[in-house]
């Protein structure tokens, strides 16, 4: 990675965005007060919600500071396919006393305003998911002193994050929690993700821009892992979902270690779009004919979860984690940046002297 990026932060350590009330200001600042580079995510919330987020997280630390932005998604839902979906779901509802949302209610997660407000206050990194800007949108950013990232789960992604002059790529593997970054939301390709290790070597050879690897990472020697790999830095959701900081519901947060939740599927029950999740009764139940519809099917599970939340049944919520859920550890965000930098020393010292990660 450039070292104007990496003199950012002086630990390869990066905070995953997780949108939805987990990336709070309070957590990524202590994510950058330990050296590592936190992120707000500015997804499902208003360009002013993310004005409003930027400017606590300053009054926190004076640090820099990334904020994650999606990419508004092409129009290419079956409206039909939704309906049934709804219909499917009319039992969730009477059971939760909760109305469905309405499908209609956005596409573009109001994109061309959160840009502005990222033009006119700049903050130090911007990242991308679902998708890549084009090179007009990432040069508006450069000029005002904006490093700018994107995400890909392919090569060819990789390809198009280089292309449209991004200064990083956030390669995220198959087994990272929350919603795959797809540039492109294609059924047919559910299920053949590739695997991060896989995915960083591929990325390798397909651009000449850094890397940040994603995807299942929660110890200091998988962060040693990923950089002998060829990555400049390692991105960790799961592990910082825990922490005392994240803005997690305290019902997910117990979910990653408990007995009941023992494994993690991809899924399109809650969004319509591939996400990996804590297997529960929901997903069980409604995963298989989730028709591909983002944000649609987002829109209309939403009251549904927070439904759920609200009744204390994790069973009915959408439980995003990945593949290394189970490893999370209950900590202060800053002490988690602190216990695997040590590990990553550790790694590298053993890598050195000849030994095993």
């Amino acid at each position: 990675m450039s070292s104007a990026l990496t003199d950012l932060f002086p630990l390869p350590i990066v905070q995953a965005p997780m949108a939805g009330g987990v990336s709070v200001p309070q957590l990524a600042a202590a994510v950058c007060e330990a050296g590592g580079l936190g992120f707000l995510a500015a997804g499902y919330k208003t360009a002013d919600g993310m004005y409003q987020e930027i400017k606590q997280l300053r009054s926190l630390t004076g640090r820099p500071f990334g904020v994650n932005v999606f990419m508004p998604q092409p129009e290419y839902a079956d409206p039909a396919a939704v309906d049934v979906y709804a219909h499917q779901l009319a039992g969730e509802a009477t059971w939760y006393e909760a109305e469905l949302g309405d499908p209609d209610s956005g596409r573009d997660d109001g994109f061309e305003a959160k840009l502005v407000v990222l033009r006119d206050n700049p903050v130090p990194v911007v990242s991308f998911h679902f998708g890549v800007p084009g090179r007009e949108v990432v040069d508006t950013l450069h000029r005002v002193g904006t490093f700018v990232l994107a995400a890909a789960t392919t090569p060819d992604e990789a390809r198009a994050v280089e292309r449209a002059g991004a200064d990083g790529v956030i390669a995220q593997g198959v087994e990272a929690g929350g919603h795959q970054g797809t540039h492109r939301d294609i059924p047919e390709t559910d299920g053949s993700g590739i695997g991060l290790l896989s995915l960083i070597a591929q990325v390798r050879e397909a651009v000449s821009i850094p890397i940040v690897a994603a995807g299942g990472i929660m110890r200091g020697g998988q962060i040693a892992g990923v950089l002998a790999a060829g990555a400049s830095a390692a991105q960790l959701g799961t592990a910082f979902l825990a922490t005392h900081e994240s803005g997690a519901n305290a019902l997910h947060k117990q979910a990653l270690t408990n007995p009941l939740f023992v494994r993690t599927e991809l899924t399109r029950a809650f969004s319509g779009r591939p996400a990996r999740g804590l297997v529960n009764r929901f997903l069980r139940e409604h995963g298989p004919y989730a028709p591909a519809a983002y944000p649609e099917i987002h829109h209309l599970t939403s009251p549904l979860r927070k439904a759920a939340a609200k009744a204390g049944d994790a069973q009915g919520m959408a439980l995003w984690a990945g593949q290394g859920h189970r490893m999370a550890r209950e900590l202060p965000a800053g002490q988690l940046v602190d216990v695997l930098a040590g590990e990553l020393a550790s790694a590298r010292a053993s890598l050195a002297g000849g030994g095993a990660l």
